[in-house]
């Protein structure tokens, strides 16, 4: 059986349901947010024997059989039945908990894109550039520092044009609005307020001349090249992320053979099925890697180009969650 862990509301799960529909897979699309209120978890040791049932919209589905998971885009927990809001944040924080004991107990499972704990351990972006330069891959000059001194002379370095850049996504409230720190330029006159950094550590680079970027997807040991016509606009000139611009081009696009090995490589390497991964082609053709996103977009990235990524997907669940039942292989030994 196929366990798919995301919100009922995500659109790439709706894309992939059909063609896992089309393969005869079994599966159970379940979102945390429908516990504890809407479903209940047990996790049980009797008599030495470890067992775990999930009970979701009046069946109970035994978690042994669960042979692939699809760990996509979940909402959190939701005690919503109960008022009081200390009460209520203890008992969505024991839910996630026990969530987390139920997953990691899951050892028959392939994971996309991997074991949850696994996942956010090997989410860091120091990490994949580390492996990426041990990969051969080109990337730019990197400095992660809380350090306000080391400030101006990697401005200097960059030749005053510098980015900076979070470490991960994070959303922060400002002047009582969401707001998220996309990649930008760091003039001469931010350099005065340079003190400020040792509040927090920033990434800073150069900015690296583009002539187009590429979203690369990789799924098991498929890839999937995207060219993006960043430089079209001058909204998504430096982060393309930030804007949805219409004049801004997609297409396939066909990636070298030792780069595309060097992504899947990548992606393997830190345990992982899946990965969508940036990189800049310079005006004089160079391939610099920027970073790997472990549960990135792609539905995006196949509305625009026609590439089969949720087919790629599809065939990936479809094959874990086809493999025999290692449990009963186990006990016929």
């Amino acid at each position: 059986m196929l366990l798919i862990i995301s919100s009922h509301r995500d659109d790439s799960v709706h894309a992939v349901l059909p063609k896992l529909q089309e393969r005869g897979v079994p599966l159970l699309w379940w979102d945390e947010a429908d516990y504890p209120g809407a479903s209940t978890l047990t996790t049980s040791c009797l008599d030495g024997r470890w067992c775990q049932t999930l009970t979701y919209r009046g069946e109970t589905h035994d978690l042994s059989k669960v042979r692939a998971v699809w760990d996509r885009r979940p909402d959190r927990p939701a005690a919503t039945e109960v008022p009081e809001p200390s009460q209520r944040a203890f008992a969505e924080h024991t839910a996630t908990v026990a969530i987390a004991g139920a997953y990691d107990l899951m050892v028959d499972a392939r994971w996309m894109p991997a074991l949850r704990q696994h996942a956010a351990a090997v989410d860091n972006k120091l990490l994949h550039l580390h492996r990426a330069t041990e990969l051969g891959l080109t990337v730019a000059d990197t400095v992660v520092t809380n350090d306000p001194e080391v400030l101006v002379p990697a401005w200097n370095r960059a030749g005053g044009r510098m980015i900076t850049k979070t470490l991960q996504f994070r959303p922060f409230a400002r002047d009582g609005e969401n707001g998220h720190l996309y990649t930008a330029m760091v003039p001469r006159r931010r350099l005065t307020g340079r003190h400020r950094l040792r509040h927090g550590p920033a990434m800073l680079q150069p900015n690296v001349p583009k002539a187009y970027e590429l979203r690369v997807t990789v799924v098991g040991e498929r890839v999937f090249a995207a060219r993006i016509d960043s430089q079209a606009s001058r909204t998504t000139t430096l982060d393309w992320r930030h804007y949805h611009d219409v004049t801004v081009g997609y297409a396939a696009y066909d990636l070298p053979g030792d780069i595309s090995d060097r992504c899947v490589r990548l992606v393997a390497g830190l345990g992982l099925s899946f990965g969508a991964l940036d990189f800049i082609v310079t005006p004089d053709g160079r391939y610099v890697f920027l970073e790997l996103n472990v549960n990135g977009q792609w539905a995006f990235v196949e509305l625009r180009t026609g590439m089969p990524i949720s087919d790629a997907i599809a065939d990936w669940l479809a094959a874990a969650a086809a493999r025999p039942d290692l449990k009963d292989s186990a006990d016929a030994r």
